[in-house]
């Protein structure tokens, strides 16, 4: 079958040959002809067979079917215009509404989905915009007011608009929910309803993803109006193209181990998944200790550092890019040999989303885990979900120690002790000079505290002193902890900005407009080194 089957308009099947395409995946030949007809569709694939075409395509053709004409009258004959519209009329004009909406859980997917947006609509172009966090608010303002018919959108950023009133979704016409187990699964799910509560309910669904839980099918049940099913592949399977290893290893060898693998040839380009994101930022600084140029990305990363990231990877000039399971959504990398999961994914089913960024677009790849006597059991859940075993091979010199007992997967760094770990966190003022008589350091030194350092029994509306984040010490008051019982000490009726409280904040000295009260014979130093 052809893409000239499928219904789509000769311009779209053009574009579709000049990207070098020639038949349809399976799933873009089940889904394509069920979203022209107008059906709500709720499509499982394996991730890389062109899920994204498989809605983008017909989106277009939909929206042009349905737009109206617009432009300057056509005189017969000579084919000139007999009216050319002025600027007036262009001001006075209606505008041009958002009618599709396409929901990613990543920024990297966001952009991948409208470039796919433009590329397909290189013939017939139809204005689309991004929004999502990390970057300015104001430019992505100016681009909504410009009229897109197609906005691409994480759900954060664009509540924050709907919050601020620079965007309407009351004339959506198609809604796409793309990697929607992701959306739906992972804590987008209030925003997701708040979000379809805003759009009318005479609309098109459109749920795509590689994984669906049968909680998420549940969900989705909800969302669509008899939905046409599109299942091309077993649920939860990954794609025949991908090669799969697993070498067991020592938990405290893993990184010797990959970096072995990198300078002994046997991989020499890799997206690398780590389970934290701090886990994620280690791993590269080691590799770079090593020798190996690498990177990392992840949600902390600002979107320029994650683009910079992401470019230097795909032109080769970073070997290793460590990545975290959310960011890795929607990177999208032609001809990408190696996936390593430095660490199994605590979710069986995400497993199958971090192999699938290879062995895309007919050419194979190789997923290879790294796997310790702590992950046996994720291993056997994740074999469970794909119905098989995965093959397992034992690199010599890196045999793992049969004595070595599992410990339990710590999803985050635990310091040594239960109190705060030092040089972290938020960095108190210092103070310099003699400390006077009486004055016990790491003890608040105020009235309204015991000799054992801690606050005594409030009576009624008594107020007592609290030490704050910044080492000094203010009266609270009766109510939540604020004079007054006002948030910062502001009393009944009193405009924000306008009042400043004579309590709740020691009286300056010794310093210019601040709030800070130095004691007898010291100065104040913020952040001053260790004496």
């Amino acid at each position: 079958m052809s893409f000239d089957h499928l219904g789509l308009a000769p311009e779209l099947v053009r574009v579709v040959a000049d990207q070098g395409y020639t038949e349809p995946t399976p799933v873009q030949a089940e889904a394509i002809p069920l979203v022209l007809a107008g059906r709500d569709v709720l499509a499982g694939a394996q991730t890389g067979t062109g899920k994204t075409a498989a809605f983008v395509l017909p989106i277009l053709q939909l929206l042009h079917a349905s737009r109206r004409e617009q432009g300057p009258t056509q005189a017969p004959g000579n084919g000139l215009p007999t009216y050319i519209p002025t600027s007036r009329d262009r001001r006075n004009a209606t505008p041009i509404r958002i009618r599709t909406l396409v929901l990613a859980p990543t920024r990297e997917l966001a952009l991948q989905v409208e470039e796919s947006v433009r590329t397909y609509g290189a013939r017939r172009p139809i204005r689309s915009t991004t929004i999502y966090g990390g970057v300015g608010f104001d430019p992505q303002v100016r681009a909504l007011r410009s009229g897109p018919e197609i906005v691409v959108a994480t759900p954060g950023r664009l509540l924050d608009h709907i919050g601020q009133g620079t965007i309407d979704l009351g004339h959506v016409e198609i809604l796409v929910l793309d990697e929607a187990d992701r959306l739906l699964d992972m804590g987008f799910i209030r925003d997701i309803r708040r979000i379809i509560g805003l759009l009318p309910r005479d609309r098109q669904t459109l749920l795509f993803s590689a994984t669906f839980s049968d909680d998420v099918r549940r969900l989705a049940a909800d969302i669509l109006r008899d939905p046409a099913m599109v299942q091309v592949a077993r649920r939860n399977t990954a794609a025949e193209l991908v090669r799969q290893l697993v070498l067991p290893v020592d938990r405290e060898r893993k990184r010797e181990l990959l970096a072995h693998l990198v300078k002994s040839g046997r991989i020499d380009q890799a997206l690398v998944f780590a389970r934290t994101k701090h886990g994620a930022n280690r791993l590269a600084e080691q590799l770079e200790r090593d020798g190996i140029n690498a990177t990392a990305i992840h949600g902390n990363k600002s979107q320029p550092q994650r683009t910079r990231a992401l470019s230097d990877f795909k032109a080769g000039r970073v070997a290793i890019l460590v990545a975290t399971d959310l960011a890795a959504r929607g990177i999208d990398i032609d001809a990408l040999p190696h996936v390593v999961n430095f660490e199994l994914p605590m979710v069986a089913e995400d497993y199958v989303h971090r192999i699938g960024r290879t062995g895309r677009a007919g050419i194979e790849g190789d997923a290879i885990s790294l796997v310790c006597v702590d992950e046996n059991k994720l291993l056997r859940d994740i074999e469970q979900v794909l119905g098989h075993r995965i093959p397992t091979e034992v690199i010599a010199g890196f045999e793992p120690d049969r004595n070595v007992r599992p410990e339990p997967i710590r999803l985050r760094t635990q310091g040594g002790q239960s109190g705060p770990r030092q040089g972290r966190g938020f960095a108190p003022a210092r103070r310099g000079g003699p400390l006077p008589s009486g004055y016990a350091p790491g003890r608040p030194n105020q009235p309204g505290f015991a000799a054992a350092g801690r606050p005594p029994a409030r009576n009624g509306n008594a107020q007592v002193h609290r030490p704050s984040r910044d080492g000094m010490v203010r009266p609270s008051g009766p109510a939540g902890g604020r004079p007054n019982g006002r948030p910062n000490g502001r009393p009944q009726g009193a405009p924000l900005g306008q009042h400043q409280p004579n309590q709740g904040r020691p009286a300056a000295s010794g310093r210019r407009g601040g709030g800070f009260t130095t004691l007898p014979g010291e100065r104040l130093q913020r952040n001053a080194p260790n004496r």
